[in-house]
């Protein structure tokens, strides 16, 4: 309870600067009155959603949208305080000042009506960001390639094509046309194999069921190889029992199966092509930070020659630099996702990438090098939590493998 009494302090106090700034702005009380109105609507919801049973930490697409639109509401407000609260420390200490100097009556200097449409057009910005993220931004799906060298890289398997997926989080879906055009983008890529990385669901399999029909579609000549991210564990369900737990996770790696999906839960396997192989190894989540910790290099590739190329799916990128790059088998390229980029940040090609996931994660979004190992850090294809995308859009990542080395 007291947390939802902070709460409501709180929003009262940043919603009435926010309906300073309008009433400064305009005189039409209209206006002023709609922005009660939606002010109200949205806490409210908010307060509802998630006050109502719930089955552990489970966001559901109802709540994900209340969080949505209040998160959209307070960054408009949240520009806005920090400015007008600056305008009235000036003011307070402008009244003040005549106060003592010239001895007259305490008069505060009323609010300057540019001030406050500074304000409102600087706030508008992240409002708007945020909206057009829920309405557009989530299935705003982008293909990015990348080509890597490597000299020991098989002869046979030279311009060898990957497409990486990752963080499908088919419990938020609700365009079933904007998915479908998702995976259609997919197969256009016709690469040779496609991996997944994890986080097929938020919470339980039952979320995939009406989207085994799409997903079961992805196809490529190699096969479609795929790995558990940590919500693929039904970690954050209150079940009512462990076994009703282990079904879940039992069910969705069915499910997998179902859809032509060769699972690999700390195994692997081998890609052969005239005569050469590359191994593809899969470990189940392994993440800092309190995230499951159930990969197992060593048992993963218990058939595996240090000397075979080697690809590994690892859903969590923090697996990558805690132990897989200082592990005695030298893993080629990590694929992995989770991050999601946070949803949110800038991004312009040979200028700028950044999100405040970076803080989080050394390793957020694309690829990386280190001590002659590769990493990608795929967008994801889904969304979680915040229902939309902001600069980070979901991603479809090709890989071409060259034999050789970049000269370029």
């Amino acid at each position: 309870m007291l947390r939802w009494i902070i709460f409501v302090v709180i929003y009262i106090i940043f919603s009435f600067y926010g309906l300073q700034a309008v009433k400064t702005v305009t005189k039409a009380s209209a206006l002023h009155y709609l922005f009660i109105f939606i002010a109200v609507i949205v806490a409210g919801n908010f307060i509802y959603q998630f006050s109502i049973g719930a089955e552990g930490r489970v966001l559901n697409p109802s709540k994900s949208y209340a969080f949505g639109v209040l998160l959209a509401f307070m960054s408009l407000n949240l520009v806005i305080v920090p400015i007008l609260l600056g305008e009235d420390i000036i003011r307070g200490a402008m009244g003040l000042y005549d106060k003592l100097v010239t001895k007259e009556t305490l008069d505060i200097p009323s609010r300057r009506k540019f001030i406050s449409q500074i304000a409102l057009g600087i706030a508008a910005l992240p409002f708007a960001s945020l909206l057009y993220g829920m309405y557009k931004g989530k299935y705003r799906f982008r293909v990015l390639e990348y080509v890597l060298h490597f000299e020991d890289l098989p002869e046979a398997f030279d311009d060898y094509r990957i497409t990486q997926i990752s963080d499908i989080h088919s419990g938020s879906f609700d365009n079933r046309k904007k998915i479908e055009y998702g995976v259609d983008l997919i197969n256009e890529q016709k690469s040779d194999v496609i991996f997944f990385t994890g986080d097929l669901v938020n919470n339980k399999a039952s979320e995939m069921v009406p989207w085994t029909d799409l997903f079961s579609k992805l196809t490529a000549k190699d096969g479609v190889y795929s790995v558990l991210g940590n919500h693929d564990y039904g970690d954050y369900v209150d079940w009512p029992s462990a076994d009703a737990k282990r079904q879940n996770l039992a069910d969705l790696i069915q499910i997998q199966k179902t859809m032509g999906y060769d699972v690999l839960l700390n195994e692997s396997r081998f890609i052969e092509k005239d005569g050469q192989r590359i191994a593809v190894v899969g470990v189940e989540n392994w993440g800092k930070g309190g995230f499951k910790k159930a990969g197992d290099l060593r048992k993963a590739t218990t058939n595996v020659d240090s000397k075979d190329f080697k690809i590994l799916l690892s859903h969590d990128p923090s697996h990558w630099e805690e132990c897989v790059i200082h592990d005695d088998y030298h893993y080629h390229i990590t694929l992995s996702g989770h991050t999601h980029g946070m949803q949110f940040g800038i991004e312009i090609p040979g200028w700028i990438k950044w999100s405040p996931v970076k803080w989080r994660y050394k390793q957020w979004a694309g690829i990386y090098e280190k001590l002659g190992q590769y990493i990608n850090v795929n967008r994801g294809f889904g969304y979680l939590g915040y229902p939309g995308r902001v600069g980070i859009w979901p991603e479809v990542t090709v890989i071409t493998l060259k034999k050789g080395t970049n000269n370029a």
